[in-house]
């Protein structure tokens, strides 16, 4: 049975040049099945937000080959007698992962950087041929390794690729069911604030200046028809959430700092806290709404279980073809050879 791999923990705390013309292949990420949560500005610092997909495509990206674009292809770019042609381009993105095609049929703007990195592939490999410089008898011998690297991985993703098929829809089930307790969404609040700075080592000044701020702050919410949203964005140095009348969106329960959910919990909807003081300077929190927990359901995750089961399958079916290609050819080591090389080595 197939277990799915658990998230890493949310925390509340704050040139080697491959010329990859000889290798063409793309990595297939695991996705984890947690769900997404927006991060918490001021409220839970989030971890860094991550690249978008194609972005790790992009930094090695291969190189397309640099015939003459056809007649009949028309040309997306050029830089000095180098085109790339919408058929260079069409090609390129097959070559890539799910994931990161997905990206770049998001953010279509995104394959303007791919371009530009193609173009620069082919100046240097322009250059590199000028001056015969794969002909050098290291170098060569360099491209040699990442071509076998390249086709022995080509071929053991070619030998370890389940068929079409698999999973069928009875093991997607099955994996669904044995996995429930990791898709649950915990209770989410969605919060509003307005922040007063205030640094630990202030001085008193400084401190006095900051509570001065927020007594004031209370003074507006407690006025008759006072708008949190209006006074956040004038009053609120936290400029991210300022321009969204505070908004900070829906926060996972887990991922609230503990001195600002126990406040969360007993506030009422559109109710709003007493000034919170965290190290940080001073949170007034408003209650805009309240999502219960909930276990995602199958028809939000099919498609990453499907993902990650074909992912350890192939897994299972590459250990399995080189346990059986050694296992028919076992190899012999003479561990005292390898010894003597270290031994050679540190006496030069």
């Amino acid at each position: 049975m197939t277990r799915l791999r658990p998230s890493s923990a949310l925390t509340m705390a704050g040139g080697v040049v491959v010329i990859s013309v000889l290798l063409l292949s793309s990595a297939s990420a695991q996705t984890s099945l947690q769900p997404a949560h927006p991060a918490a500005p001021r409220v839970a610092p989030a971890k860094p937000k991550a690249a978008p997909a194609v972005a790790a495509a992009v930094a090695q990206a291969p190189t397309v080959a640099t015939a003459p674009a056809r007649a009949s292809d028309e040309v997306v770019a050029r830089v000095g007698n180098n085109d790339v042609s919408a058929d260079d381009m069409r090609s390129y993105i097959a070559a890539l992962g799910p994931r990161e095609q997905a990206a770049l049929a998001q953010d279509p703007a995104q394959l303007s950087q791919v371009v530009r990195l193609l173009l620069s592939n082919r100046l240097v490999l322009q250059e590199l041929s000028s001056k015969k410089w794969d002909q050098q008898p290291a170098v060569a011998a360099q491209l040699e390794g990442v071509r076998e690297s390249a086709m022995v991985e080509l071929y053991l993703q070619s030998v370890s690729t389940p068929p079409a098929s698999f999973p069928s829809d009875d093991e997607v089930q099955k994996v669904y069911d044995a996995n429930r307790a990791s898709l649950l969404v915990p209770r989410q609040y969605q919060l509003a604030q307005i922040f007063v700075p205030l640094a630990k080592d202030a001085d008193k000044a400084t401190a006095d200046a900051a509570k001065k701020k927020v007594e004031e702050v209370q003074k507006k919410l407690k006025t008759a028809g006072a708008d949190f949203a209006a006074i956040a964005r004038s009053d609120s140095a936290a400029s991210d959430s300022a321009e969204r009348g505070g908004d900070l969106g829906l926060l996972p329960e887990d991922q609230i700092r503990p001195e600002i959910r126990s406040q969360v919990v007993g506030l009422a909807k559109g109710a709003v806290s007493e000034p919170i003081q965290l190290d940080d300077g001073y949170h007034v929190i408003r209650l805009v709404d309240t999502k219960v927990s909930y276990t995602r359901t199958l028809p939000e995750v099919r498609d990453q279980l499907v993902r990650q089961i074909r992912t350890e399958r192939a897994a299972a079916l590459r250990r399995a073809y080189l346990t059986e290609l050694l296992k028919q050819q076992p190899p012999i080591i003479n561990e005292l050879a390898l010894a003597k090389l270290f031994d050679n080595k540190s006496r030069n």
